[in-house]
């Protein structure tokens, strides 16, 4: 009787190891982009979704180009009839 528990029990656990998802291993990283430091974070101050720098380990941001100057002020208005 004793056997029979044994072997229906080594049954059981051998028919669940084979159902069990076998674990994948997650892709490589993608490459750096040029101009970046490894062991940085990108930055994305403004929020318009393109990297404008990077932050080093110890807190830094370094900028990859100065601030784009602003635009210019708008034209002057028209008035009249038509206008």
């Amino acid at each position: 009787m004793r056997i029979r528990t044994v072997l229906l029990a080594s049954l059981g656990a051998t028919s669940l190891a084979a159902c069990a998802q076998k674990e994948v291993a997650p892709p490589p990283p993608p490459p750096l982009p040029a101009g970046s430091v490894v062991g940085s974070t990108a930055a994305d101050r403004d929020g318009d979704g393109i990297v404008d720098g990077y932050y080093t380990s110890d807190g830094i941001y370094h900028p990859y180009a100065p601030p784009a100057p602003p635009p210019p002020p708008p034209g002057p208005m028209r008035s009249g009839e038509r206008g």
